[in-house]
């Protein structure tokens, strides 16, 4: 095992005696929600991952430890420090760690991790991608590389609608990593369960996840599968009304010069202010959907 990293007692039997295990993000607890909203949805997913027959490992680096599986104590802790908390990529975690510092874990960070403790499925809301305009600023998300050599399977509701679908999915098909939807033919777009751009394979059952996903092991693949889960139809949010927030968000981003690891921050929280608080209950449902259909397939890998 790795020395930096520290697993729970709870995921550690898990692993040992064969039980479905589902790894999660804490970016989405330190960045992507206000306290105690964070704190509130953090733990209902947890419940949510255990109601469906696996065991939660929230992921975080805390004291320079990285951490499978995190206690209620240190997830209010990541809640109430919000924005103190760095935000970890790749390239953060050694920094941090040698520090002794803390870290929220993105889907780069969480699928590093997870793998090192041998967690294979891993729930969050969307993936990063290719930003709009990255033909000219290079603003790509490190989850893109991430999944191209990681093998972990990701279960999100798509990427962000925030960015350019169309090239985050070119950059994915480059990167060889097969793009499910989950009873889909089309990506969905995270608020929303449609995006006018097609998956390359339509599963309908946590069975035919795990069967792909075992079959992709077995052929010695090194990267991971990103499994697209639309959004429950009755939290989708209205198309032409998330689209214009979104644009009108990212003129704003661009005007106050916010580039980087700070650019989905900004869009999403300034996203729920132009909804009125809609897009944020979007935001929890659609976590909560994603993270029964990955407790039911690790359930389904374990069998």
């Amino acid at each position: 095992m790795n020395k930096y990293l520290d697993i729970s007692p709870e995921v550690k039997q898990a692993l040992a005696e064969g039980k479905p295990v589902v790894a999660l993000e804490s970016t989405i607890i330190s960045h992507g929600m206000p306290y105690p909203k964070n704190v509130e949805t953090a733990m209902l997913v947890e419940k949510t991952i255990r109601d469906n027959g696996a065991v939660p490992a929230t992921i975080a680096i805390i004291g320079g430890r990285l951490k499978a599986g995190l206690s209620a104590e240190e997830i209010e802790y990541l809640g109430k420090s919000g924005r103190k908390v760095a935000k970890a990529s790749r390239r953060d975690m050694a920094a941090i760690v040698a520090r002794g510092a803390d870290g929220a874990t993105t889907v780069t960070t969480t699928m590093i991790i997870a793998h090192m403790a041998g967690i294979s499925v891993f729930a969050t809301g969307g993936i990063g991608g290719v930003h709009r305009g990255a033909e000219t600023t290079m603003d790509i998300s490190a989850d893109l590389e991430e999944l191209g050599s990681t093998p972990v399977m990701v279960v999100c509701a798509g990427a962000k609608s925030i960015l350019d679908l169309g090239l985050t999915l070119e950059y994915l098909e480059t990167k060889g990593v097969p793009v499910i939807g989950y009873g889909t033919d089309e990506l969905p777009a995270f608020y929303t369960r449609r995006s006018g751009f097609g998956v390359d394979y339509r599963v309908d059952s946590p069975e035919e996840l795990a069967a792909m996903f075992k079959a992709q092991q077995g052929l010695g693949m090194k990267g991971g599968m990103l499994v697209t889960n639309p959004i429950p139809e009755q939290y989708a949010m209205d198309k032409e009304v998330i689209d214009a927030a979104i644009d009108q968000a990212i003129a704003e981003s661009r005007e106050k010069g916010i580039h980087g690891k700070e650019t989905t921050p900004f869009l999403l929280a300034r996203v729920v202010e132009l909804t009125g608080g809609d897009s944020l209950e979007s935001n929890i449902q659609l976590v909560l959907n994603n993270a029964t259909v990955a407790a039911k397939t690790a359930a389904e890998l374990c069998k």
